[in-house]
């Protein structure tokens, strides 16, 4: 056109940059820009209005606002256009600012337009106030009869979390169309009423609406949050017959909630239906095969995505790293670390949280640790280390972490207080135990279940069954780790009978027995020496179909040990279903050295040798026997074979507690400035 002489006017340059717009063509769309000036062009009102939706679809908000503070000519459009500009970018503040300034300054009023674009920033605010005031002004200028605003402010209202607002603008409607009832779902659903949101369908269905795939994506998470996972099979049979299951956002919801209800079968099926999955059916699957234990499947998925072609996100490693943890996979865990430091996304407080988890679980507190350290942290990081901590030889850092989360602002939770009883218990430090159970009642904690249970752990740990004995009496809905702490606990402390008067009453107060019951109980037999009574009960588990662990052999070996019947341990042993682990040998080793059984217990030892070859406390018992036996050549062969494969005694290690502190020393150790402290604390 321009080459052969025709002048463009003011209806050329709407149609061209609009072209621009589409295309992303924003070099040629700034040259001709450059034109409108040259051409005199940019006073007119339709070309300027054309600029502004040419940068605001190119997303260079700078260039937005500066055209309109240069237009010499504006008209509603110019001001929707701007409104809607910033609305979209995210620019929430900016987009209020400008609608205000439109109705108070400006000649033109908001209509239609100016509210459905502002009313959805008010939503994302949450900002009743200006809701209130666009639906006085939506009122006053007799523009409440829309549908569309009347959607929009169903919508805002339900995201301000006003359901009256919603639901009274929803009620006064008098037209409604699909989106309407959408927006009165997904208030009700948003602000967590699932079951009014259910309602609300069933009140769509009945009024002849027919629901779309907004509708259907929406229903199925608030059918999860209610358990209604039959309805859910239904809706899923809904939208196959409306030809709406390949929908992405259909698609997406029925794999959550197939996840969700532990259907990992029928949620792939619909993953693998999917022709073009977007990085939230990636997501979701993961979380699908994460959630069901399918831990494995789950990393494998986070690989299969990026050869796919799509890259994971924080979302993506917020659902797979905790499978990692789960299963002790450290491995893909820096895998996923390093794709995460790529990404950009260990910023982010939900994956810091989730790699100091893994490393955690995987045993590597040091690194653990070093995410910490650079990471944001809220409860969540604290709770994690205090955890991991407490189930180490470094113990008294759970209690340094416990006290630095207070200091900097953070509220212990019932996480908090598990975790530091439970190095408390470790330690045996039982002034630093008390005063935490002292802090948590104040806090109201004491009365919750796994508090409770963590109290009784640190006190028969401690020795101080009588404390247990008081806060057990109080708890009142004992689970079964109650009652197993209390068997353990007076088992350890050679309260026998009681143990076993505990256990009997276990079962009348309508607790099912586990495992960990019957290994307490015939633990309390063992070291009574009731042998009668530790088979009765051995066979009564399998009676119950509780399979017989590692841990319930080892107590039977010890338990006939004990009692000197050596040839039938020995029996039992070689009868057993499963290869015997350290537990079992080392209990036959044990009785073997209080009875002298040398040819036993060498065959014992043997075995501990291959599964523990670095454990020093079997060579040392195995040695030991053979020199209360006179046989010195063998006491000396089974101390060089531990010196030969470099094997060293542990040394003895203590704690003490001063000032509030716990000390950790060993043998031979000099701490600088305890000698003091111990003279500080004598003279004090």
């Amino acid at each position: 056109m321009v080459r052969t002489g025709v002048p463009p006017d003011d209806h050329t340059f709407p149609f061209v940059l609009k072209l621009c717009s589409d295309f992303s063509e924003v070099r040629k769309g700034m040259e001709i820009h450059g034109l409108v000036f040259k051409l005199g062009f940019d006073g007119d009102v339709f070309v300027g209005n054309t600029l502004l939706s040419f940068y605001g679809g190119c997303g260079d908000l700078r260039c937005v606002e500066k055209v309109f503070d240069e237009m010499r000519e504006r008209d509603v459009v110019s001001w929707n256009t701007i409104i809607g500009v910033f609305s979209v970018n995210g620019c929430n503040a900016e987009a209020i600012g400008l609608f205000r300034e439109m109705k108070l300054r400006s000649e033109f009023k908001p209509n239609a337009v100016s509210v459905v674009s502002v009313l959805p920033v008010c939503a994302v605010l949450e900002d009743e106030v200006m809701t209130r005031e666009i639906h006085c002004h939506v009122v006053k200028v007799g523009l409440d009869l829309q549908v569309t605003i009347g959607n929009s402010l169903v919508d805002a209202y339900g995201k301000c979390g006003k359901l009256k607002g919603s639901k009274r603008v929803f009620d006064e409607m008098v037209e409604r169309n699909v989106v309407s009832w959408n927006a009165i779902i997904t208030s009700y659903a948003f602000t967590g009423h699932n079951r009014d949101a259910l309602n609300m369908f069933r009140l769509m269905i009945d009024a002849g609406e027919k629901p779309n795939s907004i509708t259907i994506s929406s229903m199925l998470p608030v059918l999860v949050e209610l358990e209604y996972f039959d309805m859910g099979k239904e809706i899923h049979g809904f939208s196959l017959r409306m030809g709406e299951e390949s929908d992405i956002f259909i698609a997406n919801s029925l794999i959550d909630m197939y996840a969700k209800s532990g259907h990992s079968t029928e949620a792939s099926n619909v993953f693998y239906k999917i022709n073009t999955k977007n990085v939230v059916s990636w997501n979701a699957m993961i979380a699908n095969f994460a959630q069901n234990r399918l831990e494995l499947a789950a990393i494998r998925l986070v690989k299969e995505m990026q050869n796919h072609g799509e890259f994971p996100n924080s979302v993506t490693f917020t659902n797979v790293l905790p499978a990692c943890a789960r299963v002790g996979l450290l491995r893909p865990g820096k895998e996923i670390h390093a794709k995460s430091i790529h990404m950009g996304s260990t910023f982010e407080l939900f994956v810091s949280n989730a790699l100091t988890d893994v490393y955690a679980k995987c045993g590597c507190l040091n690194l653990a640790r070093n995410v910490f350290n650079i990471s944001l942290r809220d409860e969540v990081s604290y709770n994690t280390l205090i955890m991991g901590y407490s189930q180490t030889c470094d113990c008294a850092e759970s209690l340094n972490l416990f006290s630095e989360m207070g200091l900097v602002g953070l509220k212990h939770d019932t996480v908090s207080f598990v975790g530091v009883l439970s190095a408390c218990a470790n330690l045996a430090a039982i002034k630093q135990g008390k005063e935490i159970h002292g802090f948590l009642v104040r806090k109201l904690f004491h009365t919750h279940l796994f508090v409770a249970n963590s109290l009784l752990d640190l006190y028969t740990k401690c020795g101080c069954i009588d404390y247990s004995r008081k806060i057990f009496n109080r708890i009142p809905n004992k689970d079964v780790a109650s009652w197993n702490t209390m068997i353990l606990g007076y088992g350890m402390l050679g309260e026998l009978e009681i143990a076993i008067d505990l256990f009997e009453a276990m079962r009348e107060d309508g607790i099912d027995y586990d495992s960990v019951s019957y290994i307490a109980v015939l633990s309390a037999c063992s070291h009574g020496g009731l042998v009668e009574k530790g088979w009765k009960y051995f066979d009564d588990m399998q009676a119950r179909n509780i399979k017989p662990t590692q841990m319930h052999y080892a107590c039977m070996v010890d338990l006939l040990g004990r009692a000197g019947l050596m040839e039938d341990a020995a029996e039992l042993i070689k009868g057993l279903p499963i290869v015997p682990d350290a537990n079992i040998w080392g209990a036959l080793l044990g009785a073997c050295r209080i009875y002298g059984n040398i040819e036993l217990g060498a065959w014992a030892a043997e075995h501990l040798f291959k599964l523990k070859p670095e454990h020093c406390g079997y060579y040392l018992l195995l040695s030991n026997m053979y020199a209360e036996a006179g046989n010195w050549d063998e006491a000396n062969r089974i101390r060089e074979l531990m010196k030969s494969r470099g094997v060293k005694k542990n040394p003895g290690c203590s704690w003490v507690q001063l000032r509030d502190q716990v000390h950790a020393f060993v043998v031979g150790e000099r701490i600088e400035g305890l000698e003091s402290s111990f003279w500080l604390a004598e003279s004090g």
